[in-house]
Parts: C-alpha cells; structure tokens; sequence
C-alpha cells in the first residue's frame, strides 16, 4: 500500500514508533507536503557525482576472480559540483549522483524511486536502482543518462526524483536492509556478486559435466 503525502508528512512530525522512525532530511515542508494531495515527496540532486573514466580494460568480466576485475577508483571519476554550478551530461553518456536527502526508512516502510516526468521528456533518464529496502539508512544513488540529442545542464539542488514509500507488512528490526550502499553520502559503483548457482553455471567444469 502506497502511503499519500498527508500521511508521510505526519509520520515525519510526529514518528509512530520513537525508536523506529522515518527520517528525510532536509526535511520537506511538511505543510505544504500535506496540502500536495500527491503520494510521493521530491528529492533533490545532491552535489557528488561518479562518472566512468576512459580505461584500458576492453571489457568488465564479472565473472572472472575478483582480483582481476579494475577497482572502482580505476574505473570511475568522483565530482563534487558546489550549489549554483552545474554538470553537463552530454548524449548517450552516464553518471551517478545522489540525492541530496539523507533518508531512513523504518523496518515497516519500503520504498520505490522514479524519475520526473518533466526531465525524462527532455532526454534525461533516472534508472534507479528504485527499491528501497526497510531499514535503509544513507543517501540515495542516482544512474542519470542522457538518451536526448543535446547535452543537459543538471544543478545540485534541482528537483530531480520523487520517492513513493510503502507500508510493509510484518517489519522486523532484527531483519533490515544489509546491502554495501547503508549510510552512503556519494554515489557508488559498488560490485557485482554473483549467487552460488550463477557461479556454477559459470564454471567451465561445471558446464562440460
């Protein structure tokens, strides 16, 4: 069930379990935020971006060893963009960014990310990585791409996502999101894991039995 801005706004203000709390921050107007009718609340672009660096490596091979694939530092660039300057996302490029909120979700709340509308009929796509998992902690990564035919000017501050935030049935503290990204303040590239059977099927051994 997809809780309605009226709703969000006073668990915002007035939390349903103090130990448990959902927290966006900076914190939206929380009047405004109820008189919205809407059933999701803007985030803004924050001011860190990771971008993929020219590199020798000719492909990303997620299934050879570990130590084999390039690290995150060899294979991205990190930016930090101040308040009222801009990144310039040219056509058919990507970039992480994150949001400017920082945001916790409580063990009884989910939530899904999309991009706005406005930005998309311009060219400019938000492919988040959109669920978000109770007990998420951390600022949100952004995969920003540029499918247009003319570059765009994107602003630390600017309007950039929406965020729907669902009730979970059933939440248990002891059982919350555990991914690499809690408490991330700068977009990550972070690392492909692969399950126990995607290993097996990639094993040439395992294969030729």
């Amino acid at each position: 069930m997809i809780i309605n801005a009226g709703q969000i706004a006073r668990e915002l203000k007035h939390p349903l379990n103090a130990d448990d709390p959902l927290i966006i921050t900076p914190s939206p107007d929380l009047e405004e935020l109820k008189k919205s009718g809407s059933a999701s609340i803007d985030l803004r672009l924050g001011c860190w971006f990771l971008a993929c660096r020219a590199s020798r490596t000719g492909l990303l091979d997620v299934y050879k060893s570990q130590d084999v694939i390039p690290s995150e530092a060899k294979l991205t660039k990190s930016y930090y963009v101040p308040f009222g300057d801009g990144f310039v996302l040219h056509p058919r490029a990507f970039v992480l960014g994150v949001t400017l909120e920082w945001i916790r979700l409580p063990t009884d709340r989910s939530a899904m990310v999309i991009g706005r509308s406005s930005w998309g009929r311009h060219g400019l796509i938000i492919a988040t990585a959109t669920g978000v998992h109770p007990g998420f902690t951390g600022c949100l990564t952004l995969e920003l791409s540029n499918v247009g035919e003319i570059p765009i000017m994107i602003k630390p501050g600017t309007t950039i996502c929406q965020i729907f935030i669902h009730k979970v049935e059933g939440g248990d503290p002891k059982f919350v999101d555990q991914s690499s990204f809690i408490g991330s303040r700068k977009p990550t590239l972070g690392a492909i894991k692969l399950d126990e059977i995607a290993r097996l099927l990639a094993n040439d051994d395992f294969n030729n039995q």
